[in-house]
């Protein structure tokens, strides 16, 4: 098992100290601490994939510039936290910008990254505090939380708890969240075309 260091690092440090052979386990940095993410469940993966999916196909649509990479670091504009987004949109046409993105796959400029999604597991406090606070200090401007199993606090996603999408759009420099579900619509600033309600992407965990 690999084992995480006890003293507080660098991003520079987590990059070079992350296990290119680990395939169980993933790991961010928080506030220069190495945090193990817990392994995630088929439902979730399922979301995950049901999501690039959807996304892809509207990127090819609109011929817009747009990709997912399978694993790509977001660093903290502190640069002592870096993060594994779930799904994380990648605006090509900035790359030459960043200049940790060869070597070590990171992206530190909100340019680079007009959408992040998180699908929520046991951890989502660091959906809902950590990386909300976060993502809006890099400015990114969308930031979706999928919560299909309805994990997240009740002040998250109301009394009684029910799966919830919610959208935190970037406006004057701070989120403003609308929140899906059911058949609701989803609502998204950087595909305002999209065809997608909440139920769907909650069914999507659900294998056939």
């Amino acid at each position: 098992m690999v084992q995480s260091l006890p003293i507080p690092i660098s991003v520079d440090q987590f990059l070079d100290w992350y296990p290119t052979n680990s395939t169980q386990f993933r790991y961010e940095l928080h506030h220069g601490f190495i945090k193990q993410m817990p392994p995630p469940t088929g439902d979730h993966e399922l979301v995950i994939a049901f999501l690039v999916k959807q996304i892809l196909l509207e990127c090819a649509r609109l011929s817009k510039p747009l990709d997912i990479p399978k694993m790509a670091f977001v660093q903290s504009t502190e640069g002592e936290s870096a993060f594994l987004p779930d799904v994380l949109l990648l605006n090509r046409l900035n790359l030459v910008n960043e200049s940790l993105w060869r070597t070590k796959s990171t992206l530190t400029q909100a340019d680079s990254i007009p959408l992040v999604i998180e699908v929520v597991s046991t951890n989502w406090r660091d959906d809902y505090f950590t990386k909300l606070g976060q993502y809006e200090a890099i400015g990114i401007p969308e930031y979706w939380i999928i919560d299909y199993a309805a994990l997240g606090g009740k002040k998250f996603i109301g009394n009684p708890k029910q799966p919830t999408i919610s959208i935190y759009s970037l406006l004057e420099g701070e989120y403003q969240v609308k929140q899906f579900r059911n058949s609701d619509r989803i609502e998204s600033p950087t595909f305002p075309e999209l065809i997608l309600t909440a139920e769907q992407i909650f069914q999507s965990a659900v294998a056939n």
